[in-house]
């Protein structure tokens, strides 16, 4: 029987690798939950046997019923009828042998009917399946949505949702986006008016919602009024909202997508939907649709990976298959460099993905143990500030890197195919629209740098480069000098474009190369720290530290050497009538 956990060694190499004990005691409250539910762990052994357990069950699905699905799923999607959705028949059964597994409150507290898995161990899963279907995001998806609502729903709220979306008899959509408020989500415009009867009343439009058909919708409303029919603008006029399915909402279409096509996108409209109010009013968007933003992008960053894994793995199979010239096309070199460097590049996001998911857990189990235990927490607070702000940065740089790793692997994919990857016969070409949308939603690449900039500049990057360079690397000297000597040059020019923060775009002009550059260095440690454990994992490390600095010299030898040419004639470039 084919499992995508079993068959992946990289996985379970980081499952049995990974530092997560100290998480695990703070998920579990040191493990006094073993004395209420059954299947609690009693230790972190146990923890760790019960997350590969879980995690082989999430493979077994995606590799005997998902994968062999996908394309049938892809190529005829969901259906709308009447203004409801019919999902594919194949992606209905998926769910329903996910929920009948009790998978579906993967990371919910147990009283609820969850697993409570950690973050790190809901990337793991996320990868497995988007590996399998990247469409399939329901399950991903329904976990931001639902730690969304048991971090900062009522009481009341929680016990009426979150037992039903651990049992799979409720689905969920994260409800943000609108025809005229895109990544600018302050734009938003969809009225909530609050009524007599306790409930908001939702009217207006929403676009581009995954799975809108959802029962349960968390959606960004603007709450505000300043009287005479005038809203208050911008992110202090919102509020969120908990939304569950009425005859007052209507899905006015399903949209026709390049890729992820068993995943339906819809168009919804409001019309005087009732809905509750989560939390305190005008904190929908600093607060609560940035934090259910953050775990999505986490998602959406677990997604790519496991796309790109997909897509290696078809392009690997059939360059061993395909022969040219009398020998097959994997032993020549122009295509086993192009095969080794995907492989790589994965490993490479894989590594960076693990050990933000790591800083989530530990920023997020910090936070939800000293609220049990204000007696501690003057001790542990300055910790949970370090992980808050780790877990800030490394999001929207793991964001970046592994959506824009995922694409160039499945473009490779389909060059080694060669003419056949173009066909829709091969899954190459559906790994290849499906990888698209990864470095769009949930942020596109362009705004991950612009919330990574700011760690960069203000010396959060450099902190945590100073924490990897103080471990222990006696097996590989010469690998960590070449890391150092790259570090040198990435100071260099950050405290150069530093300088000229005044001049005008100077330093945005130039931060994602900065923000490139600061990726490049942390994963190039994260590898060699993995090289302690394997002696491939060493080899993996040599041959990506081996490109590492020349990335990181071209960087910096264009800010210096850059006089601000594209700043100065952009203008007349792109103005150009005509152009």
């Amino acid at each position: 029987m084919e499992n995508f956990l079993t068959d992946n060694e990289d996985i379970l190499f980081y499952l049995e690798h990974t530092d997560l004990d100290r998480i695990i005691r703070l998920k579990e409250d040191d493990f006094k939950e073993a004395e209420r539910f059954p299947h609690a762990p009693k230790d972190e052994k146990d923890a760790r046997e019960n997350y590969r357990l879980v995690l082989s069950i999430i493979g077994e699905i995606c590799g005997e019923f998902i994968a062999p699905a996908a394309a049938q799923v892809d190529e005829e999607g969901p259906v709308l009828e009447n203004n409801q959705v019919r999902l594919n028949p194949k992606t209905r059964k998926a769910l329903d042998m996910f929920a009948q597994a009790d998978l579906m409150g993967f990371c919910l507290p147990r009283q609820y009917g969850g697993l409570n898995m950690p973050t790190t161990i809901l990337s793991m899963a996320a990868e497995i399946i988007a590996r399998a279907d990247a469409s399939f995001l329901n399950f991903g998806l329904q976990q931001d949505i639902a730690l969304t609502i048991n971090k900062f729903a009522s009481p009341e709220q929680k016990q009426a949702v979150l037992p039903r979306l651990c049992s799979g008899e409720w689905d969920s959509s994260m409800i943000l986006t609108e025809p005229d408020a895109g990544s600018d989500l302050q734009a938003v415009n969809l009225k909530a008016v609050p009524g007599e009867d306790g409930n908001w009343y939702l009217t207006g439009v929403k676009r581009f919602i995954t799975n809108g058909c959802g029962t349960v919708g968390l959606v960004l409303a603007r709450s505000e009024d300043q009287g005479e029919g005038r809203s208050v603008r911008g992110a202090r006029g919102l509020s969120f909202f908990l939304y569950e399915r009425d005859d007052k909402m209507i899905i006015r279409r399903l949209e026709h997508k390049l890729g992820i096509h068993g995943s339906p996108t819809c168009e919804l409209q409001f019309n005087r939907a009732p809905a509750q109010l989560v939390g305190e009013r005008q904190r929908g968007l600093t607060k609560y649709t940035m934090w259910l933003m953050n775990n999505a992008r986490l998602g959406i960053a677990a997604q790519a990976v496991g796309i790109a894994e997909a897509a290696y793995r078809e392009a690997d199979r059939y360059a061993a298959k395909r022969v040219q010239f009398g020998i097959p096309v994997r032993t020549l070199p122009a295509v086993f460099e192009m095969l080794t460097e995907m492989k790589v590049s994965i490993e490479a996001g894989r590594s960076l993905l693990y050990e933000t998911a790591r800083f989530v857990d530990l920023k997020e189990t910090l936070e939800e143990y000293s609220d049990g235990h204000p007696d501690e927490k003057g001790a542990i607070i300055e910790e949970k500030k370090k992980y808050a702000k780790l877990a800030g940065f490394f999001t929207p740089l793991v964001k970046a890197y592994t959506t824009e790793m995922a694409n160039k692997v499945a473009y490779d994919a389909i060059q080694i195919h060669g003419g056949t990857g173009y066909m829709k016969e091969f899954n190459a070409e559906r790994h290849y629209r499906d990888a698209r949308i990864t470095n769009i939603y949930e942020g596109t690449t362009q705004l991950q740098v612009v919330a990574a900039i700011g760690p960069v500049t203000s010396g959060i990057a450099q902190g945590i480069l100073d924490e990897y360079d103080r471990g222990a690397y006696p097996y590989a000297p010469q690998l960590l000098e070449k890391i150092r000597a790259a570090r040198k040059l990435f100071d260099e020019a950050l405290e150069y474009a530093k300088a000229y923060k005044a001049e005008g775009d100077f330093l945005s002009y130039h931060s994602r190369r900065l923000v490139e550059m600061a990726a490049d260095l942390i994963i190039a440690y994260l590898l060699l720290r993995d090289a302690a454990h394997s002696a491939r994992k060493l080899k993996v490390a040599a041959i990506f530290i081996a490109k590492m600095p020349s990335r990181i010299e071209a960087n910096r030898s264009f800010i210096l050497s850059e006089e601000g040419t594209l700043i100065k004639n952009y203008p007349e470039v792109i103005n150009q009538a005509g152009g």
